[in-house]
């Protein structure tokens, strides 16, 4: 019985693996591609939220985004890694947030990165009825599938490498969604600079929510200084910002 079963499991891994096609980096697909992963990834594609996994959207130290497909469909999907990360850092941003109270620390590796995805997946269903960000489709385990952000096959550049005809209307609209999102949407992203934005059109649009923390969280103010510190230092080569009356305008 036992061997039927893991036959069964191995035939499904062979089958998506066949799925994932372009990712020619061995270390990445050894790292990243385990057993798990693969098995969530068949499950996902058995329900329909995706058909085939192509190469390396943005390569990061706890997860990689990949180019999915779904019919004619560009899919982002990131899929976050289980070893070698810092779950004391992943506890600061979890402990205190009261939309994670009733799950205790856990010692399992993978049950912490599930519990990540579950939190990014959250803040960007609620992040998204006030901002624009990638549209959150399907999660499991280690995997999340978000909306693709781009033209054709090429993703969105990120704030860092884009060329803005208007600074300061792209600092503006930054600004703007910063705050929509800590008054409105009572988040604050913590991990905001210009890695975690994307250019579309003159349009900046924040990714990366799985350290984003509700605006109750002991830590939340801390967090919002450094988010706009970092997004105001970026865009000091431009023209003078007072840091501290942006801060106040976004808290009001």
């Amino acid at each position: 019985m036992l061997e039927k079963k893991v036959l069964k499991l191995d035939k499904k891994i062979d089958q998506m693996r066949k799925r994932v096609k372009g990712v020619e980096d061995y270390k990445i697909h050894d790292e990243v591609f385990d057993r798990t992963t693969l098995l969530a990834l068949y499950d996902l594609a058995n329900k329909g939220a995706i058909d085939l996994l192509y190469g390396t959207i943005k390569t990061g130290k706890e997860a990689n985004t990949f180019l999915g497909k779904r019919g004619d469909e560009n899919l982002a999907v990131k899929i976050h890694r289980t070893g070698n990360r810092d779950y004391s850092m992943m506890m600061a941003y979890i402990d205190g947030d009261h939309r994670f109270e009733d799950i205790k620390k856990s010692k399992s590796k993978r049950i912490m990165v599930k519990l990540w995805v579950q939190k990014e997946f959250r803040n960007l269903k609620s992040a998204s009825e006030h901002i624009r960000v990638p549209e959150p489709l399907a999660s499991k385990n280690n995997i999340i599938i978000m909306e693709f952000l781009g033209e054709g096959d090429v993703p969105a550049p990120m704030l860092k490498n884009s060329r803005m005809e208007d600074p300061k209307e792209v600092f503006k609209k930054i600004k703007r969604d910063i705050k929509r999102l800590y008054k409105k949407a009572g988040l604050v992203h913590a991990d905001l600079s210009e890695y975690n934005i994307l250019m579309m059109k003159g349009e900046p649009i924040m990714i990366d929510f799985a350290q984003a923390v509700a605006k109750d969280h002991p830590r939340a103010e801390e967090f919002l200084r450094r988010d706009v510190s970092n997004i105001t230092n970026f865009f000091q080569k431009y023209f003078k910002i007072d840091e501290k009356k942006v801060f106040n305008e976004i808290c009001d």
